[in-house]
C-alpha cells in the first residue's frame, strides 16, 4: 500500500466511524467536496498536508490522530 492509498482508506475509516458522509466531512472541515471527492477516488495522488489538517480539525482529531493507525505501517518505497 502506497501513502495515497493509505490516505484514502483512513479517511474512509474515520468518516465511517462517525458515521459522516464524504460531503458531511467536506462541510465540517471547510475543505470543498470536490477536494475530498478527488482525494477519496484517487484522483488527486497527493493530498496536501494543510488540507489534511483541515479535515482533522473537522473531525476534531490531531493530525497525530490521524496518522496513528497500522494503515501507514510499511508503507511502500515512494522512491524507486
Amino acid at each position: 500500500m502506497n501513502i495515497s492509498q493509505a490516505v484514502i482508506k483512513r479517511i474512509e475509516e474515520l468518516c465511517k466511524e462517525r458515521k459522516l458522509t464524504i460531503n458531511a466531512l467536506s462541510t465540517i472541515s471547510g475543505v470543498t467536496q470536490s477536494t475530498v471527492n478527488d482525494i477519496v477516488s484517487g484522483t488527486t495522488y497527493n493530498a496536501g498536508i494543510v488540507t489534511i489538517k483541515k479535515l482533522c480539525d473537522g473531525l476534531r482529531i490531531s493530525i497525530r490522530d490521524f496518522f496513528n493507525s497500522d494503515l501507514f505501517t510499511n508503507l511502500e518505497q515512494e522512491i524507486k
